[in-house]
């Protein structure tokens, strides 16, 4: 499974991004569809996921600023990423579970400044 990641950019401090994520091409719905962040020096940690059923979980510094969802049809997933702080700059990952197998997508940077 391949994945491309678009949508990073800089931003002011309270704006908003949207990223993507497509998959390529699979024969069954990707189980668990996820974005990751990392900034420097820190460890990657989970923004948020969701399942193939469209139950999501997200870490608890972007619950209420940041939503999940994904378009099966599609193989996308986006992250809606609402008062951003400039504590969200970082990488963004894209991550999906398929067959029970990992995979990851080159990260897209995202930079918010005060």
């Amino acid at each position: 499974v391949q994945l491309q990641a678009s949508g990073g950019g800089q931003v002011q401090a309270g704006g908003s991004l949207r990223l993507s994520c497509t998959a390529s091409s699979t024969v069954f719905t990707i189980d668990t569809m996820a974005w990751y962040r990392q900034a420097p020096g820190n460890q990657r940690e989970l923004v948020a996921s969701i399942r193939k059923d469209g139950s999501t979980n997200s870490g608890d510094s972007v619950k209420g600023r940041f939503t999940i969802s994904r378009d099966n049809a599609k193989n996308t997933v986006y992250l809606q990423m609402n008062t951003l702080k400039p504590e969200d700059t970082a990488i963004y990952y894209c991550y999906v579970e398929y067959r029970y197998r990992g995979y990851w997508g080159k990260g897209t940077l995202v930079t918010v400044s005060s």
